[in-house]
């Protein structure tokens, strides 16, 4: 009888298990479809001289070309930018090398990417933009502002990846190659990283978007659904994980641009507590650049939670100052 009862709990155990397992695999399925669908929405494929670039574009004014951070895309960008479309902008959010539509070439650097955001811009017809780079997209934005100075009227960085001299202390320590190679296996897997947002939400907020958890959850309602919405976004990241991949490396390979150079409006963003450790990097890079504006928060994370309303209008601000 034991051994009977035995078999049939076992029986049970399993048909529950096989039962949560399809259950599972039913759920995952149906929001990586979604999340596939959702990176779709408005963008199209220009043929440029430097190949195909994904691009979405909204508002009419003057043009801001807005270039995603790590984990983006063209749905990234305009997340963050919308609301300037409403403020008289014309919003251009495309896709950097690696990142849904837009293919990764041979050489992805910075400056091959700066080519591609003039070619971008050639296949609109646009002379000049104002541009914007949100953390891994402020190598590329600087790369334009150098290689091609005639096409940027002002230069926005926010928590951006820059160099910064060995003897310039950062208040966050650096980031090992164990941790890195643990990202790259959890952005390389639709479900891990799918997983992560429904079980463990709060770490992945911490470590991958370099912002204390903490500080999400007392925040407003809006702020906290802009960063779920953020690591949604991130789905599917096997769409995204080539350029992931990049730009996870992308920090230790950075060397010192000639900033000096520069002769552009310019507005650099940062928060003391980014987990990134853009902070430092952030001021170097405006004492750098001639005239610019650094803009430093004490919290708020690489998402810089709390002060989402305070940097557009630093933004806004810049803008119309370059169009007079």
């Amino acid at each position: 009888m034991k051994h009977r009862a035995a078999l049939v709990a076992f029986g049970v155990l399993a048909t529950a298990l096989v039962a949560a397992f399809f259950t599972l695999r039913a759920s995952f399925e149906r929001d990586l479809a979604l999340a596939a669908a959702r990176a779709l929405q408005g963008s199209e494929v220009m043929d440029t001289r430097c190949g195909p670039i994904e691009v979405q574009q909204a508002g009419e004014g003057p043009p801001l070309l807005m270039v995603h951070g790590s984990g983006g895309g063209h749905d990234q960008g305009m997340a963050w930018a919308r609301p300037l479309s409403q403020q008289g902008v014309r919003v251009i959010a495309m896709s950097r090398f690696g990142y849904l539509r837009t293919p990764r070439p041979a050489d992805a650097s910075p400056e091959a990417q700066a080519d591609a955001h003039a070619c971008l811009l050639d296949a609109l017809g646009i002379a000049q933009a104002a541009v914007m780079g949100v953390s891994a997209g402020g190598p590329s934005v600087l790369q334009l502002a150098l290689r091609h100075p005639q096409r940027v009227s002002a230069l926005v960085l926010v928590v951006p990846i820059a160099y910064k001299p060995g003897a310039v202390a950062d208040s966050a320590p650096p980031v090992s190659n164990e941790k890195d190679a643990l990202l790259l296996q959890l952005l390389g897997s639709d479900f891990l990283f799918w997983t992560a947002l429904n079980v463990a939400r709060g770490p992945l907020v911490r470590h991958l978007l370099a912002t204390p958890p903490e500080q999400v959850a007392a925040a407003s309602v809006e702020e906290r659904a802009r960063v779920d919405d953020l690591a949604e976004r991130i789905l599917p990241v096997s769409a995204r994980a080539a350029g992931l991949r990049d730009d996870t490396r992308l920090g230790k390979r950075l060397g010192p641009y000639a900033l000096e150079s520069i002769g552009v409006p310019t507005l650099v963003i940062s928060a003391r507590d980014d987990g990134f450790g853009t902070y430092a990097a952030a001021q170097y890079t405006a004492s750098r650049i001639p005239g610019a504006k650094f803009v430093g928060f004490d919290d708020g994370g690489h998402l810089l939670v709390g002060h989402d309303a305070a940097v557009r209008a630093r933004v806004v601000e810049l803008l119309g100052t370059s169009a007079r």
